[in-house]
């Protein structure tokens, strides 16, 4: 009788223990929270810890106020991260929003107990009207003039346009695809690639918030839109070419 009631003291001790340490651990959170969330959560957030995980051109170009820039191709990122508190919320960004989710789950696997990655990056933030701020006071680039592209997907024959930026990786699986489409269809359709860094007033211009994105144009109008990545079946089925 007596051993029964130490195994239960026992059993009913070990569930108290284990009761007050799950308690006490707290749920990791990782979420990809909307522009309009991240602006409040930054707001709300004192000495809130904000991570820009683009290369530092892109930083320079354009950045959240008090971002720091931890750039998520370097070797020595993950270092780099393991300098900040992961008992605090941090909160990361990237252009789109492709970068700054990766750079989230390894946060996460590193034991950051939160983490928010703002979906769309920062190009919905811009295009949402909030501020940002600019390194460089010098003129860059204009990139490709709205009219300019207007001319360029006129026509008889279709322009497929493949919005895409050289460290998107999905971008960069997705663009032998799209080239071995643009040779086969060649007396049908022409492929036009937009270059996201070089051209960011004509794909805000656009609406162009996120990438890859491809746009299929007919006699100028648009028939076609696709965000994301797409396998060439897929694009075949839907445009119809």
């Amino acid at each position: 009788m007596k051993k029964i009631f130490f195994i239960v003291s026992l059993v009913s001790l070990v569930g108290m223990v284990s009761c007050r340490n799950t308690a006490g651990s707290g749920k990791m959170i990782n979420q990809t929270i909307s522009v309009d969330q991240f602006d409040k959560k930054l707001a709300s957030t004192a000495n809130a810890q904000l991570i820009d995980v683009r290369t530092p051109g892109e930083y320079a170009e354009g950045h959240l106020k008090n971002a720091v820039n931890i750039n998520c191709s370097d070797a020595d990122f993950e270092t780099q991260l393991a300098k900040l508190d992961k008992n605090k919320p941090v909160l990361v960004y990237c252009l789109s929003g492709g970068r700054s989710s990766s750079a989230a789950d390894k946060m996460k696997e590193m034991g950051f107990s939160e983490v928010y990655n703002m979906d769309g990056g920062i190009m919905k933030w811009g295009n949402a009207g909030k501020p940002i701020n600019k390194d460089i006071t010098t003129a860059k680039p204009a990139g490709i003039a709205q009219d300019e592209f207007n001319k360029m997907i006129s026509g008889n024959k279709y322009v497929l346009v493949d919005y895409n930026a050289k460290w998107c990786e999905p971008c960069k699986r997705m663009l032998p695809v799209l080239e071995s489409l643009a040779e086969k269809k060649k007396d049908k359709m022409s492929l036009l690639k937009i270059d996201a860094d070089d051209n960011k007033d004509l794909l805000k211009q656009n609406g162009i918030s996120a990438i890859p994105s491809l746009e299929l144009y007919q006699d100028g109008k648009l028939v076609w839109k696709h965000d994301g990545f797409i396998d060439g079946n897929e694009l075949l089925i839907e445009t119809k070419l």
